[in-house]
């Protein structure tokens, strides 16, 4: 009898219990296409949540009481809805999502590693859209970061405010990206990029200053992240054509083509879809280019997947593998002929072609539960394989791997932490034909609180690194930021960062030669590390239906233990004569810790898009001005530069970036400019002639030896400022296909960058889309 009186008495407490919960469900559409939305993230008082499944459906079960919902989707306006719950409750609640049109509440990841409103971060931070990169006929994406206001690149190294210099292929004090996890190669420490998947970009996010609190070693001049695309219901596929050639030089002599111009051709495709829970996107493509520099062939083939699998069983599950190969062959350019009528013409004491092989491989675990937690582990195992003329092969692979657990917690409060390791082997001729090895943990912790009309951020890193049998080298770094709406458009912010660099393998162990420029390793470097702050304001306005935000930012970095090349004579030994077959055996670039720097300046952004005078418009415009200065030069450092002045290498004063587009019916017509001030201090021995130790000039056959021949009087004549102009005009045939004529340098403009660079004449590309 009381057995049976225990089960009645349970089975009442379970039914009132079951009978006291309500249930809220409902769909998630687009409310322009009307198509159900996936991947809805529905937060409940920020402390619960759940997401749509692949038909745009959610369900939630709550306690009688009274809930806010906020439906929340990258590049969609969030929802908030006020919901009161009664017991046995079955309610029903469809949500409408609109595309977000102010620019100001663009969503980006990268500034907390969560999903805000541009105008919420504490940092400076611009975003490429994936529609720029296609409409300006960009086949490879340092062209597209080139574009970014404070950004440049220098032969595929980036710098941002002035932040680096020219490094020989070694080494970055930016971090590259692509889905939050690193691509910078594990051994050099640059970046790859024909590995970019362009084909595939939802857009990029580049955050000016140090950031290493999140993202660790590299970030010590900011972050570049390309997020990739995820498919809608509807699938998609996209086929691009184009085809370019390089017109003549203004300088008829420095033409060495003959008749017959140079060419280059490009292909991609892109293709979409959901198949139930089941998400994939694949990507490839291929790129040919004759160059138009002598010598100097291109050659590339890449192809990409994403994969996504949402677990029926387990609600918030979701896994996958995502890969991007590619395969290059290429002819390189490094040493000039010489700086008159063979600026555009290889010296023959370098000759190297490369024949290369990347690919990573993205394994990935994601779970948000409904108490609102979201775990997440990614790991990417990253390899390169190198092959050259020259038999400085070698083949390189990184381990990466991160945990990281966020939490939305009650107040507004975000709170992200994670956990890193990378594991680098390297086995080549340039570093001593034997296994080299490093190895990093780091622990990471970040809390974000939003109190009113104030954004408040405060993070911390530990970071420990290990290159074989070296002292291991361990350091805790922070951040800060604030921003706060002073108005309904008016935001205002200030941040300070801490950020660091490991050496790379190949700073410590290279050896290696390119024609009449040897490298050799430095196995005693140190870390670099510095800080960053910044003060600025975002302005929002309006005028008529185009919208748009004017960004100014003021700056101050330093750097300590910065890590630099310097030419000179690295001898084994110490003697008082040196035979002269010594000389060339000996005499080249090596990194060391040369000084301290200070890089202060302001950058102004202004950005829309919308409707001016009633025709689609967009804009992104900005200006910088750096001082970039060595603090701790000495009088014997300045023998080694152009100028013998303070100025840090490779740098300018000014800079500004324009991209204007405009579209009428069927015909979309753009422009870019380009401009950047003379660039002060270069190596002095890339200017001046190969002396012995003596300061006495080599002469050969009856005339001074130069790795560079002509440069100095070239500079004289050519190291002014530079504009640089671009034009685009577009015309839709239809709604799924387009074709676009691109003029790069407009005006002809023969200018230079990195010493010996000369940059290609004006250039003529049509390029055919077609979406299906």
């Amino acid at each position: 009898m009381k057995k049976c009186l225990f089960f009645f008495l349970f089975l009442y407490s379970v039914f009132s219990l079951t009978a006291q919960t309500g249930n809220v469900s409902g769909t998630v559409t687009d409310a322009v296409t009307k198509e159900t939305l996936v991947g809805v993230n529905i937060v409940v008082d920020q402390t619960k949540g759940v997401a749509t499944n692949e038909k745009g459906f959610y369900s939630i079960d709550l306690e009688p009481g009274e809930y806010t919902f906020e439906y929340k989707f990258i590049g969609f306006a969030s929802q908030k809805r006020k919901v009161r719950i009664k017991s046995n409750d079955r309610l029903i609640i469809n949500i409408k999502m609109e595309e977000e049109s102010k620019i100001l509440n663009e969503v980006v990841v990268s500034a907390g590693k969560f999903e805000q409103k541009l105008s919420d971060v504490t940092v400076s931070m611009d975003i490429i859209k994936a529609s720029m990169i296609e409409n300006t006929n960009t086949l490879s994406l340092q062209t597209a970061i080139q574009q970014v206001p404070s950004v440049m690149i220098m032969e595929d190294q980036v710098s941002i405010r002035g932040g680096s210099s020219y490094s020989y292929g070694a080494g970055s004090r930016v971090l590259f990206l692509v889905d939050d996890l690193p691509m910078l190669d594990g051994v050099s420490g640059d970046i790859k990029w024909a590995l970019a998947p362009i084909e595939n970009i939802e857009q990029v996010e580049v955050i000016k200053g140090a950031s290493s609190a999140l993202y660790g070693s590299s970030a010590l001049n900011g972050v570049i992240n390309l997020r990739t695309k995820y498919p809608k219901i509807k699938p998609e596929t996209k086929l691009l054509f184009s085809s370019g050639i390089y017109g003549n030089p203004k300088r008829e002599e420095i033409k060495w083509w003959g008749n017959t111009q140079p060419i280059y051709t490009g292909a991609q495709l892109l293709h979409s879809r959901m198949i139930g829970n089941f998400d994939i996107v694949f990507g490839g493509s291929l790129y040919l280019n004759n160059g138009y520099r002598e010598g100097n062939k291109f050659e590339q083939g890449r192809i990409n997947f994403n994969t996504r699998w949402r677990s029926k069983k387990v609600k918030g599950l979701s896994y996958g593998v995502n890969f991007n190969g590619t395969k290059t062959f290429g002819e390189e350019f490094l040493l000039w002929l010489d700086g008159d009528s063979g600026v555009y013409r290889k010296s023959p004491s370098y000759d190297q072609k490369s024949n290369n092989i990347r690919m990573y491989i993205d394994p990935y675990i994601t779970y948000f539960s409904t108490t609102g937690n979201r775990h997440s582990l990614k790991t990417r195992y990253y390899r390169t394989v190198n092959n050259n003329t020259e038999n400085l092969n070698s083949e390189n692979d990184t381990y990466f791997g991160e945990y990281q657990y966020q939490k939305y917690l009650e107040g507004n409060l975000t709170w992200t932490s994670g956990i890193t390791g990378t594991y680098i082997k390297s086995i080549a001729e340039t570093y001593g034909k034997r296994y080299r090895f490093g190895a990093s943990a780091g622990v990471y912790s970040q809390i974000d609180k939003k109190i009113n009309n104030l954004t408040a951020s405060l993070g911390a890193r530990w970071e420990t690194f290990r290159l074989e049998s070296d002292k291991a080298n361990s350091r805790p770094v922070f951040r800060s930021g604030l921003n706060y709406k002073l108005f309904e458009y008016t935001h205002l912010r200030a941040s300070f960062g801490q950020g660091f660099r490991y050496p790379t393998i190949a700073e410590k162990y290279i050896r290696s030669s390119a024609g009449a420029i040897n490298l050799f390793p430095n196995d005693s470097l140190r870390p670099e590390k510095g800080w960053s702050a910044e003060m600025g304001f975002k302005q929002g306005f309006k005028i008529s239906n185009w919208t748009g935000f004017v960004d100014v930012a003021g700056f101050w970095t330093e750097y300590r233990d910065m890590i630099e090349f310097g030419f000179g004579y690295h001898f084994p030994y110490q003697a008082a004569f040196y035979p002269p077959d010594t000389v060339f055996k000996y005499l080249g670039f090596k990194a060391h810790n040369v000084s301290n720097a200070q890089i202060t300046g302001v950058d102004v952004t202004v950005a829309g898009q919308g409707k001016m005078f009633g025709l689609p418009t967009s804009l992104m415009a900005g200006y910088t001005y750096t001082n970039p200065i060595d603090l701790d030069i000495k009088e014997t450092d300045k023998d080694l530069t152009s100028t013998r002045s303070r100025v840090l290498k490779y740098r300018f004063y000014h800079s500004a970036k324009v991209d204007f587009e405009m579209t009428y019916k069927a015909i979309n017509y753009g422009f870019s400019m380009n401009f950047f001030s003379h660039i002060i201090n270069i190596d002095k021995a890339f200017e001046d002639s190969i002396r012995f130790p003596n300061g006495n000039p080599i002469i050969y056959n009856g005339k001074p030896m130069y790795i560079l021949p002509g440069l100095k009087e070239y500079r004289d004549k050519n190291n002014g400022d530079t504009y640089v102009f671009d034009a685009r005009l577009g015309v839709n045939l239809n709604d799924k296909s387009r074709f676009t004529l691109v003029i790069r340098n407009l005006l002809n403009k023969e200018y230079m960058i990195r010493p010996g660079d000369v940059q290609p004449p004006r250039t003529f590309a049509l390029q055919y889309i077609l979406r299906v």
